[in-house]
């Protein structure tokens, strides 16, 4: 098929309330100099409002490991529309949603994982940050969310 056939205006296709890549992107560009900042490497995940992921980097020499965690703590607030650490809090035992973290496909259930909101306060996707303390990762994620705006 003709190359025309294929293209598309973005601006039809996307849905509303639901993050840009341009948007993603700034915020895991915001992240990443707080990573650097702090002498940290991680691996930094944004998702879209659906869950889906947007936008995504390791940083050279970032745990393998974070890969999974930093998606799926990016995931895991979108999901549930709070903030990782708000859900750890909720999923210990004798809390009422402990055993949380084995559905969907497994969830992450401490700091690192915020909603992006845009200006009018509609969630429009979540970052996820691993590869250090959860302290850190919290940072990492906060300076993200800072990112957006």
């Amino acid at each position: 098929m003709a190359g025309s056939a294929w293209a598309a205006d973005a601006t039809k296709l996307a849905l509303p309330g639901d993050i840009t890549l341009e948007q993603a992107n700034k915020v895991v560009a915001a992240a990443r100099a707080k990573a650097i900042e702090q002498g940290t490497l991680m691996d930094i995940a944004v998702v879209d409002a659906g869950g889906n992921l947007k936008a995504f980097i390791r940083m050279d020499g970032a745990f393998l490991g974070s890969i999974d965690i930093s998606i799926k703590k990016a995931r895991t607030a979108r999901l549930f529309n709070m903030p990782t650490k708000t859900l750890g809090e909720l999923a210990q035992p004798g809390k009422p949603l402990y055993g949380i973290e084995e559905t969907n496909n497994g969830l992450v259930s401490f700091g690192g994982g915020d909603l992006l909101v845009d200006k009018s306060g509609v969630v429009i996707g979540a970052v996820g940050v691993s590869g250090s303390s959860v302290e850190d990762d919290m940072a990492v994620a906060a300076a993200g969310v800072a990112g957006l705006q």
